[in-house]
């Protein structure tokens, strides 16, 4: 795990090193333990390295006679690629993952990117044929930033690193703050600082350095391409397997090994699978808050750390150290970011880094085996609109009313959510509820001032989201909504991943978002994947008894919430105040403060207006006043 840094010349002059090692130098979190940089003609790389595997002769940039590379990531299956391309009569150096990659590309050429099964960005200079291959994995676990003229192509694992060079302006590009305050996310290569990109995930990107042409290829998407060849065993099966082997294959490393442990399924199942495998006691690492049991479920970690053997390392942030940190974070996070878990998730990401060098978590589980209560929400509706009208929008009987029933029980704790989706827009088709339902701007609408609100515009927003949404190849409900969450909410969470974990020079392992994996479970039938609308329903039944009962059949389902709500009312009232109330941000002009200062007093439980505005103001502070 890294940070990586570069200047590219499209316009035939020499790139020196230092602009690229200034870049470099503002990445140091994301790598304490070594740095490097290159530079050759038209090409300057920087590296700054976290140390995991190889940890004597994996220095980078490193180089062959042909090519260069600076590399961020990890490769799981590197030494099954090794033994392949040694068999093929290449000859290795090192032991690292970093040169696999090199010898790769030396055999395949940029399609290499396939055949990689990890976690990655990098640059690639190809010496001979004057061209960088930039490349992003499969989910987009590790970002990669561009800021790109005629002359010259920059880019870095930061956007801070970009902003080094004083030709690169902290400008707001209002159309994606709009997008922010609608999803709390970017959708695309768009961001929040204009004139700034990004590489997407599954995409590979080459650069012809002597006259500036691109290309670009999607080398992987989720295909749901639906396989009705194969019975729920063999998936479940295959599930399995591929499960185990993921861990098994993220395991690999030179430094100690370590899980996050919320209690929910995914980070116990991926904590129990990789129990067995670690060398002495396993340790664990989880967060909760005191403020009252709705912010609490370490018991339900503790039950399977005890179940694993595991230590359990047990963190607890305080309304102190979101006053302290929040602001620092700011600047680790780049952007604005979708809720305030970020937060706790930097406080266990800490703790962890004081006892292990990699932690596994659960990240990717609700996006690929379908856990998000929403999906049970958005299929009731249909239930009960099948049910009156005797119809189906999807042409296949996935949930009926009849089948739903059993599985209702998972919803008393958003009845305050379903009475909000449900006070307009009844019966809609199913891109418009579903667009209703992943929609914040609802609440945050009357927040904005009438000069903001009125460049607003919902259904451009919605229009976006229907790209994504209505895939040619997703036709059941079911599988539109998975498929949007993989594509664009996704992100947004791996995002925080990268930058909590980064912040403490921790590097995160996410096993399931193998792309073996989502391969397989996008092909299946979706009636087979949400039997009777029960949430992560076939995974269930592949990790049947891997767990203890009480986590596998678990009901109340958190998230890791986090009391902003309360916070704002007790002592973090003034630094809420101080924020979203000041002078500068009346004269920014983007909220309606009378209406803000009101949502002090009465946000609800686990709301995120309140949250949305104070991560708003204090990227404005941190990135475009520069202060």
């Amino acid at each position: 795990m890294c940070g990586i840094a570069g200047v590219l010349r499209l316009d035939g002059l020499v790139s020196g090193p230092e602009l690229a090692e200034r870049m470099g130098e503002v990445l140091k979190h994301r790598g304490p333990d070594d740095a490097g940089s290159f530079a050759e003609g038209p090409v300057a790389l920087a590296h700054r390295r976290l140390s995991i595997i190889d940890l004597a002769t994996g220095h980078q940039p490193m180089a062959t006679e042909r090519a260069v590379i600076t590399f961020n990531g990890e490769i799981y299956n590197y030494l099954e690629l090794r033994e392949e391309l040694q068999a093929r009569g290449r000859q290795f150096r090192t032991t690292s993952d970093t040169e696999v990659i090199l010898q790769l590309y030396e055999e395949y050429g940029p399609e290499c990117v396939s055949r990689l099964n990890g976690m990655f960005a990098f640059a690639l200079y190809d010496r001979a044929r004057r061209q960088v291959l930039l490349a992003r994995d499969h989910f987009g676990v590790k970002p990669l930033y561009l800021h790109a003229t005629a002359e010259r192509v920059l880019f870095a694992s930061e956007i801070k690193a970009l902003l080094v060079d004083p030709a690169v302006r902290a400008e707001a590009d209002l159309d994606g703050v709009r997008q922010y305050l609608t999803f709390q996310y970017v959708q695309g290569t768009q961001t929040m600082f204009r004139g700034v990109s990004r590489l997407l995930p599954g995409e590979y990107r080459v650069i012809d350095l002597a006259g500036g042409a691109t290309r670009s290829v999607r080398y992987w998407e989720p295909s749901f391409q639906v396989d009705t060849d194969h019975s729920e065993r063999y998936f479940t099966e295959r599930i399995r397997f591929l499960l185990e082997d993921a861990v098994r294959l993220q395991m690999r490393s030179d430094v100690p090994v370590g899980a996050y442990l919320s209690g929910g399924m995914d980070s116990s199942l991926v904590t129990t699978l990789a129990a067995r495998l670690a060398p002495g006691r396993f340790q664990t690492f989880t967060g909760r808050f005191d403020e009252g049991p709705e912010f609490d479920e370490s018991g339900y970690a503790r039950m399977v750390a005890e179940a694993a053997g595991a230590q359990m390392h047990l963190v607890t942030p305080t309304e102190t150290d979101f006053i302290d940190l929040l602001p620092r974070l700011t600047w680790h996070m780049d952007e604005p970011v979708a809720g305030p878990g970020l937060f706790p998730q930097y406080m266990v990401s800490r703790e962890a880094a004081r006892h292990v060098k990699v932690v596994l978590g659960g990240q990717g589980g609700d996006e690929i085996f379908g856990g998000y209560v929403r999906y049970l929400v958005a299929y009731f509706e249909q239930a009960i609109k099948g049910a009156i009208y005797d119809s189906n929008e999807e042409g296949e009987h996935i949930v009926s009313f009849s089948s739903i029933l059993p599985n209702l029980a998972a919803l008393k704790q958003y009845v305050p959510m379903m009475r909000q989706f449900w006070q307009s827009g009844l019966f809609e088709e199913m891109d418009r509820r579903y667009f209703r339902l992943v929609d914040r701007s609802g609440g945050s609408l009357s927040l904005l001032s009438p000069a903001f609100r009125a460049g607003c515009h919902g259904e451009e927003m919605f229009e976006r989201f229907g790209e994504v949404f209505n895939h040619p190849h997703t036709l059941s409900y079911y599988n539109k909504m998975t498929h949007y969450d993989l594509v664009a909410n996704l992100p947004a969470l791996l995002h925080v991943e990268d930058r909590v974990t980064m912040a403490s020079s921790l590097e995160s392992r996410v096993p399931l978002l193998d792309h073996r994996l989502t391969d397989l479970v996008a092909s299946m039938p979706a009636g087979m994947k949400f039997r009777g609308g029960e949430l992560k329903y076939i995974l269930k039944r592949a990790i049947a008894g891997v767990l203890p009962d009480a986590v596998l059949d678990r009901k109340d389902k958190m998230g890791f919430p986090v009391p902003v709500h309360l916070w704002a009312r007790g002592r973090a009232r003034d630094f809420f105040a101080d924020t979203l109330l000041s002078q500068r941000c009346r004269e920014r002009g983007l909220f309606d403060v009378a209406q803000v200062e009101k949502l002090m007093a009465t946000e609800g439980a686990f709301g995120r207006g309140l949250w949305g505005l104070l991560n708003l103001e204090l990227w404005y502070r941190t990135f475009i006043d520069r202060t």
